[in-house]
Formats: C-alpha cells, sequence, structure tokens
C-alpha cells in the first residue's frame, strides 16, 4: 500500500513531500506493489494517541461496559486516533477492579477499533479540595496496596496514575511506584515546594495542566512553576477551547517546550453526541455546545476529540507540526509505545491519517488498512 503526494509528517525535518509505504501492518522503506491513496494536497500525520479521555458516544469506561469500551474505540478511531489508553474516574474500588479486569478482556479478545494500550487512573488518590468533577465520597488516601490489586485486575495495562502529592501518604507511593508506573500530579493543593519534591521522587506528569490545581502566580508558582522547572516531566493539555484560553495555549508551548506538551481531550460520555443531560463518575452533567458542567458550574470534562483539539491548537497559533507532536508522539512516549507508534518511520505500526488543507480527517488509516 502508498499513499502518494502528500506532506508527510517528520519529527526531525518538519512535513516532507515523500510516499508513505505499508508493507502489510508495518510502516516500510520501499513500496512494493498493493494499492495507492492520492493524497495531493494533503498532510499525512501519525494516528493520534490520547491518554486521557473518558468516553464517547454515550459511553463512558468508567461503567465496566465491554461493548461500551468496543464503541469507544470506534468512534476514537474514526477520528483518526488510533491508540487509547482510557481514564477511570474516582470510584470505589469494587468498580476500578471491574473497569481494570473489562480493559484487560478487551484487549486479550482483540477486540475492532482504536488498539487499547492503557488504562489511566484519575482517582481516587486525589484532594477533596480540588477534585473538579470527580465524586468526593468516593476520595480515597494513597494506597499502594490497593493500586497493585488495580494493576493486576489490568493484567498490565495500567500506564498512569494520578496524585494529590499532599496528601498523607502520596511521597511513599510515589517513592515506591515511580519505577512500576507514570506518576501525574493532579486535582491537588500542593504548593511548588510539594510538587518539586513529587518530581524529585519520580512523577513524571502533570495532568490537564492549570485545572484542579493552584494557579501560576509570579510569588506562588505552584504545580505548573514545579513541572516547569523538572525537564523529565511532560504537561497535559485540554485543548477544547473552553478549558484553556488560547494565550495561556500559546504560552505553554513556549515555556515547555513542544517536546513536553501533551494534548489530551479529556472527553465524557458525550462527545461525539448531541446536547443534553449525561452522568459522569456518577454525577448529573449538562452539555450545552463546548460545555459540559456540573450542577454547580464545574466543568466535567470536554466533549471535544483529541483531533478537533488538535486543530484548535493550531487555531490558536500552534505551528502543525508542533501540535501533530504534541497529539501524537509525546503521548507515545509518556505511554512508553513509541518503539512502534507514534511516528511515521519505518518498522513501525501503519496507522496513519490524512488531513486536508483545513486539517480535516479525510482518510485514516490502521494496520495499512484504509478504515472504512
Amino acid at each position: 500500500m502508498k499513499i502518494r503526494g502528500g506532506q508527510v509528517f517528520d519529527l526531525e525535518r518538519g512535513f516532507v513531500s515523500r510516499d508513505l509505504c505499508f508493507d502489510g501492518a508495518l510502516i516500510s522503506d520501499a513500496c512494493a506493489g498493493g494499492g495507492e491513496y492520492d493524497a495531493s494536497g494533503c498532510y499525512v500525520i501519525p494516528g493520534l494517541t490520547d491518554l486521557h479521555f473518558h468516553g464517547c458516544m454515550g459511553r463512558d469506561f468508567s461503567d465496566a461496559d465491554a461493548e461500551g469500551l468496543e464503541i469507544m474505540a470506534g468512534y476514537e478511531l474514526s477520528r483518526g486516533v488510533t491508540q487509547i489508553c482510557p481514564a477511570g474516574m474516582t470510584l470505589l474500588e469494587e468498580q476500578l477492579v471491574r473497569v481494570c479486569r473489562t480493559a484487560a478482556e478487551h484487549r486479550a479478545a482483540g477486540r475492532p477499533g482504536a488498539e487499547l494500550v492503557g488504562i489511566n487512573l484519575e482517582g481516587p488518590f486525589l484532594s477533596m479540595a480540588k477534585k473538579g468533577a470527580q465524586n468526593g465520597d468516593w476520595l480515597h488516601r494513597p494506597d499502594v496496596a490497593m493500586y497493585r490489586r488495580l494493576a493486576e485486575a489490568g493484567k498490565g495495562l495500567v500506564k498512569l496514575v494520578s496524585i494529590a502529592p499532599e496528601e498523607p501518604g502520596a511521597m511513599e507511593f510515589i517513592s515506591e511506584l515511580a519505577g512500576e508506573v507514570t506518576i501525574s500530579v493532579a486535582h491537588t493543593t500542593a504548593d511548588y515546594d510539594t510538587a518539586m519534591e513529587a518530581y524529585r521522587r519520580g512523577a513524571r506528569e502533570a495532568t490537564h495542566l492549570f485545572n484542579a490545581m493552584p494557579p501560576f502566580t509570579h510569588r506562588a508558582p505552584g504545580v505548573v512553576g514545579a513541572a516547569f522547572d523538572s525537564p523529565e516531566v511532560k504537561v497535559e493539555l485540554i485543548c477544547d477551547g473552553v478549558h484553556i484560553h488560547p494565550s495561556v495555549v500559546r504560552a505553554v508551548f513556549r515555556l515547555f517546550g513542544p517536546e513536553r506538551v501533551v494534548l489530551i481531550s479529556d472527553t465524557m460520555r458525550a462527545a461525539g453526541m448531541p446536547d443534553g443531560d449525561y452522568t459522569l463518575g456518577g454525577q448529573a452533567v449538562k452539555v450545552e455546545g463546548k460545555y459540559a458542567t456540573l450542577a454547580d458550574g464545574t466543568l466535567a470534562g470536554s466533549v471535544t476529540d483529541l483531533m478537533s483539539c488538535m486543530r484548535n491548537a493550531v487555531g490558536f497559533g500552534i505551528p502543525l507540526h508542533d501540535a501533530v507532536r504534541a497529539a501524537a508522539v509525546n503521548p507515545a512516549e509518556v505511554l512508553g509505545i513509541i518503539g512502534r507508534a507514534g511516528t511515521l518511520d519505518a518498522g513501525k505500526a501503519a496507522n496513519a491519517v490524512v488531513l486536508d488543507s483545513g486539517l480535516n480527517v479525510k482518510a485514516v488509516f490502521f494496520r495499512g488498512e484504509l478504515i472504512g
């Protein structure tokens, strides 16, 4: 299979005019027969990886519903997201175990849709004061034994876990588990010094930067400042046009550099659905346009898929190459799959998306096949 005539994403060189060749399910240096796809006038980018989203198409990862997870994976693939790491919520342990088992069974069965490459545990080890749309009744102190039970239920799929580092036991949790899972500072009241200690102990991410954490100010830089001062740390950013002002999006890319920003969608079950009433983590959510809110007005995730977030970032002034890096390359690095996904280098999975000049999805290729 050959995609010809397009401007192909190259991590080092920008966009390059060349053919992209597939040999079965892998990218190849040479095109050895098969069909052709004319991408003239278009961009060809790697399939995206969303490492933080909760649901779409009326379904939620936290439901632990096998059919729902397959529907979600199908929707994500149709939007050019070829790798997914769905996020759970703050739930009781029994439900989180079911969530992790459902994900493990989905992957083991090779279900259709975007490849499930991980589980993101956004909760329950969070701060009540910054719980956001998480259910405060089910918050839990950081608990290594509980984490390991969930990891076992997920059969090795748990790749991310969020934590409020000021909570009792959080620092010990980070020290013990930093070598086993990526730990992200999240839903927290932590000041700069506390966040710096978390990063010194091995935390390596900041969950949806600016949201559910203290503000970044000139005398109290908080988590944002600590993340900046920790070069090995990447930061998640929701570019739905609601959670973060476009000026701040531009500032984050300039401050951290495109190699440290991870675009996420943080979508809830209303993504891909009409306005109306939905739920998130057992709480009622009203969706109107781009806004999903709890009854008290708290933002309850997003309804904007990752490809649209990437397009928004470009509309906010981020160069296309940097936006693609933040939505495809960097999340693959965080999840440890960059060796087989995230770029269009030979030997990697033949997952690619063709975008027209307006950055609309024209075609999605998954494992070398054009998705209808």
